[in-house]
């Protein structure tokens, strides 16, 4: 049997900023940037507002802020309001079959402001629970949404103790009790997507990693083996019933999987799934100067489990629109884009928009795509005329802004300024973009500017 609770709480104690690839440095900073930008456009959101007001201030030093407001707050607390906001748009980036970035980066930036730690250690921090994350993926062949389990809330508890167990420099005995208390706080439901309990995974989560390390830090105690025991967290998650205990590759550490997989970027704020339709049905839009008299019928064809994640058909509301394909679709043909501004209320309920529902037809395949993603090979996308023509779009295979088809530093800004404009002056943003750009460089967490306390003349 793999010694896996060991040997990767090994890997992730003995990880410096000076053994990261490249790659890995890179996609960690995308990551980190994208993060920040859409959990400051989240943060005046109802759910946000909700948990927000349920957390007392606190009047310790070392204590991290709530962002944007810049109240100070227990490090777990800001861990978990931060994680609520920076999901609770569904605009934050996506790997591993989940979104890495929205519980490593509020715990990260939680934690480390209480530590005072620097840039480098968040880089490192952050590989060190994706690295994870990713490793315990490939143990399992099935896929955990088809079980019904979120794999950020999942997987994601384990990531954040990891990362928040490398800030804290914990020894390996230490950082494997984090990863085990970790694995007994893991939960998420895929039946919550669509409502304010989505976001709520990221947050708990995130709040999770941060409170496991604290833990372990003091001399709590977790099973050594919880990942691969017959009773413990691999099995007891397993989709298949069937993880690759006994005959896997535990290879964390030699093959670098953020480097290989990476983070995709979202262009819309809608369920990842949608993506690769909206690309395709945004481009018949564009091409052909459609507008909404001239369709009959929307054809998508795609992936089982992505179509099991979309599971609202009928959409009334901002939050449910955001897993349906029929309102993504619907969306980019009404008002040829799929942005902040459709993700109203108003919007989804708007007569048009229902109208456009009932023109949509998907249809599904079971094969999956290689890589982190459980997608069909392709998206399809078609549309029947009033005339009777069909009108075909290439199978779309990667969406803008994934690692294969990645935004360029001017586009992630663009989002970046996009996001964080409604809360800081602009100079304000573009400065904290730039630091966050260089973040290696960082010398304090506590030095970037997170809060709106710090206003531009």
């Amino acid at each position: 049997m793999l010694n896996i609770t060991r040997e990767t709480a090994k890997f992730v104690a003995g990880l410096r900023p000076a053994d990261l690839p490249d790659r890995c440095k890179e996609a960690a900073r995308i990551g980190i940037i994208d993060c920040v930008g859409v959990m400051i456009a989240g943060a005046a959101e109802q759910p946000v507002r909700i948990v927000s007001a349920m957390l007392a201030p606190s009047t310790q030093n070392d204590g991290a802020p709530e962002i944007p407001s810049g109240r100070n707050l227990a490090a777990p607390d800001a861990a978990l309001v931060n994680g609520v906001a920076a999901h609770v748009l569904d605009y934050d980036d996506v790997a591993l079959a989940g979104h890495p970035s929205t519980v490593l980066v509020p715990a990260i930036l939680a934690e480390g402001w209480s530590l005072d730690s620097d840039g480098a250690d968040a880089v490192a921090a952050y590989v060190a629970g994706y690295e994870l994350w990713a490793q315990l993926a490939d143990l399992e062949p099935g896929h955990l949404h088809e079980r019904g389990f979120h794999p950020t809330a999942v997987m994601g508890a384990l990531a954040a103790a990891a990362a928040c167990a490398r800030l804290r420099r914990l020894d390996p005995e230490k950082t494997a009790h984090a990863i085990a208390i970790a694995a007994s706080l893991a939960s998420g439901l895929v039946a919550n997507f669509g409502t304010m309990t989505k976001s709520l995974h990221a947050g708990r989560t995130a709040q999770s990693g941060v409170l496991a390390a604290r833990l372990a830090d003091q001399g709590f105690t977790a099973s050594l083996d919880v990942l691969e025991h017959r009773t413990g967290f691999l099995r007891a998650h397993s989709p298949s019933g069937a993880p690759k205990i006994e005959d896997g590759t535990l290879d964390i550490g030699r093959h670098w999987r953020l480097a290989e997989l990476g983070i995709n970027v979202k262009r819309y704020p809608t369920c990842y799934a949608t993506h690769r339709s909206i690309d395709a049905m945004l481009g018949l839009v564009e091409q052909h100067k459609l507008n909404p008299n001239d369709v009959t019928e929307i054809r998508v064809h795609t992936g089982v489990t992505q179509k099991l994640m979309l599971r609202n058909n009928n959409p009334q509301t901002g939050l449910e629109a955001k897993f349906s394909m029929e309102f993504a679709m619907a969306a980019a043909l009404i008002a040829r884009r799929v942005g902040l501004a459709e993700l109203t209320d108003e919007f989804v309920t708007r007569s048009d928009v229902g109208a456009t529902f009932a023109k949509v037809r998907c249809t599904t395949t079971d094969e999956i795509m290689p890589g982190d993603q459980p997608f069909a090979p392709s998206d399809q996308v078609s549309v029947v005329l009033a005339s009777g023509e069909v009108l075909k779009h290439a199978p779309v295979v990667h969406a803008k802004g994934s690692w294969q088809k990645p935004l360029t530093r001017e586009e992630l800004k663009g989002k970046f300024l996009d996001c964080t404009t409604r809360v800081f002056a602009r100079a304000h943003a573009s400065d904290l973009f730039e630091q966050l750009w260089r973040l290696e460089e960082v010398g304090s967490l506590r030095s970037l500017r997170l809060t709106s306390d710090r206003t531009d003349a």
